[in-house]
Order: C-alpha cells, then sequence, then structure tokens
C-alpha cells in the first residue's frame, strides 16, 4: 500500500549497527536510514510512522523536517537541504532485499 506504515529494519553503516526504513511509495519501495539529517533521532513517532498526514512527504517527528519520499531530498524544515541517507534496494518475489548505499 502506498504510504502506509514503513517497515524498519537494521543495516550495518560505518562498522555500526544503523537503524533504517522502507516505504512504498509511487509504487515503488523506497529505503533510507532511519536519521533525520538534522540531528541523528530516528523521524517515526511511532513505528513505522513516516509519513505526513497527507501520505506525500516523509516526517521526521522531532523536529519537523520533511523529505522526498523518492529520494530523500530535504524539502523543508531544519534539514537545511541535506538529504536522508538513501539505500539501494532490490524487490524479487514480493520480498525486498538491501543491496548496499546509494551514493556507493
Amino acid at each position: 500500500m502506498d504510504a502506509g506504515r514503513g517497515v524498519r529494519f537494521e543495516v550495518e553503516y560505518f562498522g555500526q549497527n544503523a537503524p533504517a526504513f522502507a516505504v512504498r511509495y509511487g509504487g515503488q519501495v523506497h529505503a533510507y536510514l532511519n536519521r533525520c539529517a538534522h540531528v541523528a533521532m530516528e523521524l517515526d513517532w511511532q513505528e513505522g510512522v513516516f509519513f505526513d498526514l497527507a501520505g506525500r512527504d516523509l516526517l521526521c517527528s522531532t523536529h519537523g523536517a520533511t523529505y522526498d519520499a523518492r529520494s530523500g531530498r530535504c524539502l523543508g524544515g531544519p534539514c537545511g537541504g541535506t538529504p536522508l541517507v538513501k539505500l539501494t534496494i532490490e524487490e524479487r518475489d514480493g520480498m525486498v532485499f538491501f543491496t548496499g548505499f546509494a551514493d556507493d
């Protein structure tokens, strides 16, 4: 379901376990580190709730930074133009697999 609840998981990022999440938007799955670009806090205020009330943008529940769900680009708020860390993923047979980081 588009703009519904996201799925949380962990990845290794610079040798440390880091929270991450995946959401479906525009018919595709997008995944990011669950870390606001403003302050390294998790975005969801309830587990798996990443979208704003309109179901359009990703929203940091702590300080209100908003991000484009497709790209992770900062759209407004205190993120100051810094995007989310995007993960590369593959969807096969109804399952989603983490394959790395978009900037690798």
